[in-house]
């Protein structure tokens, strides 16, 4: 079948430009045709929200700005599939490349083999842009050569193997490159040497902690098997310094853990103007007064909360009881299920948040329920009613329970060095690897912390001199029935810190210690 001149000429008006939508931390991708034909007007159909929408301001802008024009004819823009929402200025750079081609200004054969993204400033620069990462995963998945962003994000994109990453400064550098005019190298980053210059690097150490050595080897417990943590004490007695120090006892990210880690963050905008992967182990204190959506996630776009920017790494709630319940009480699930699903009318989004729960909070109104010493002092009535903000529920979630007591003076000016973080962190791996192998067979279980009612049967077996200590201690320590499981699970940690394959009376004796808020008699 013959075509005529006019059939050619539209042939040649319509251009496709391929880039990416975020869904979640999943990227989708999208397909920008750009037509041109007689007439005047723009029109832009595909479900755009209204940063997609205000794009042909930036657009003719930077084109004007540069040497390039805005066509003066009928401009029709199709986002497929049409209907998956588009949101956010990053489709700014794909669309002016497809009237730039489209209408004859740039000669390009490369547009089908690049994905691309980018938000245009008026002078034709290229700004950051949130999901590089997962959207240079779908790239590689979708067999596109290689994908075109800002500088700023090519770090973090060219943690995909396989895939070639230009990081473009401006219009002008994109231009030149579809072209032909210059040559441009694709950028390169060495994974081996960032995970090796990271591993021992911590930004708080254990070392610089005076005292404390009974909360110290609580929280090397918590580590090892990845048990929350509720640490219970008067002000200024180090919660909060103690519990800045806890990613620096966790076993390092594995590559895959990094990269689930890194690709949150590049969706949430939160990754450092460097870019890069994440190899340090996050730590989110989010204050008190945060909303339950801003924590678990959420929004007319839904974007990653607290609670997922902390994936594989630490959640710190400090001042436990002053956080609204209903925003503690949005936790549950995440905690129980180690993922947080948001649900809209039209779709839903699924978020990683496997992290461990640090929380911290005074042991009374005053804080200094109990002290002798104190003239603020807490009654019954008081403490009941503080204690109340917190759910059974959400207590039952949280394995330890940890008194810290002030530091004495004579700890305080002591002049020798605690033991660091990575002497620690050896113990807590070597821990680990225990829990690895022993449950290599079991799905999604892969520390202490997870082992359910059917697991904690199964690994978590004591002699009758174990079990009679364990039932005198609820009996006389009025300890809730809640505790027995949590003990269990805690003393099988103990127990793989001192590499022993059954659970010891001693671990047992410890493990009790650590369940404090279940004793009647602390009220």
């Amino acid at each position: 079948m013959r075509l005529n001149c006019k059939q050619k000429l539209f042939r040649f008006m319509l251009i496709k430009v391929f880039s990416a939508a975020l869904y979640g931390i999943e990227a989708f991708p999208i397909v920008i045709e750009v037509n041109i034909d007689k007439g005047i007007g723009y029109h832009l159909v595909g479900l755009p929200d209204k940063a997609v929408s205000e794009s042909s301001y930036r657009i003719s802008a930077a084109l004007e700005n540069n040497g390039f024009r805005m066509p003066g004819k009928k401009i029709i823009i199709n986002m497929a599939p049409a209907d998956l929402r588009k949101e956010g200025s990053a489709y700014d750079l794909p669309i002016a490349m497809g009237i730039l081609s489209a209408s004859g200004q740039i000669h390009t054969e490369k547009l089908n083999h690049y994905m691309m993204l980018g938000e245009l400033s008026l002078d034709g620069s290229l700004q950051p842009i949130k999901g590089a990462l997962p959207i240079a995963i779908k790239a590689k998945e979708e067999g596109f050569k290689g994908i075109i962003i800002p500088k700023s994000n090519q770090n973090e994109a060219a943690i995909v193997k396989g895939l070639e990453v230009y990081g473009m400064e401006n219009i002008v550098d994109v231009i030149n490159f579809l072209e032909d005019k210059a040559p441009f190298e694709p950028a390169q980053l060495d994974m081996e040497k960032i995970f090796f210059e990271e591993l021992n690097r911590f930004e708080h150490d254990f070392a610089d902690v005076k005292g404390q050595e009974t909360v110290k080897r609580a929280l090397e417990i918590a580590a090892a098997g990845g048990h929350n943590v509720l640490l219970i004490g008067p002000p200024g007695s180090g919660k909060t310094m103690l519990s800045k120090r806890i990613p620096g006892i966790l076993p390092p990210m594995t590559l895959e853990e990094a990269l689930e880690t890194t690709k949150i963050h590049s969706v949430a905008g939160t990754l450092k103007s460097s870019g890069g992967i994440i190899t340090q182990r996050p730590f989110r204190s989010p204050h008190h007064t945060i909303s339950d959506v801003a924590l678990v996630g959420g929004g007319t776009y839904p974007q990653p909360g607290e609670i997922s920017l902390a994936h594989n790494g630490v959640l710190f709630l400090d001042e436990l009881p002053e956080f609204k319940r209903s925003v503690l009480e949005v936790m549950r699930q995440p905690l129980e299920e180690r993922e947080v699903t948001i649900s809209r009318a039209k779709f839903t989004v699924t978020y990683p948040a496997s992290f461990m729960l640090i929380a911290s909070m005074n042991p009374s109104p005053s804080g200094y329920f109990n002290d002798p010493d104190s003239p603020l002092r807490s009654s019954p009535a008081e403490m009941q009613r503080y204690m109340s903000k917190i759910s059974g529920p959400l207590l039952d979630r949280i394995d330890m329970h940890i008194e810290v007591e002030a530091v004495p003076f004579d700890k305080l000016s002591d002049q020798r060095v605690s033991e660091s973080s990575a002497d620690i962190r050896k113990r807590v791996i070597r821990a680990r690897k225990i829990q690895t192998e022993r449950f290599k067979n079991e799905e999604k279980v892969h520390y202490n912390a997870q082992m359910g009612s059917k697991l904690i049967r199964k690994y978590c077996q004591i002699d009758d001199a174990s079990l009679a200590l364990l039932k005198n201690a609820m009996e006389k320590l009025n300890l809730s029935a809640r505790a027995y499981d949590r003990i269990l699970k805690v003393a099988r940690t103990i127990a793989d810190l001192d590499q022993k394959e059954n659970i010891e009376t001693p671990h047992i004796a410890e493990a009790i210690q650590y369940r404090s808020l279940d004793r009647e008699s602390w009220f």
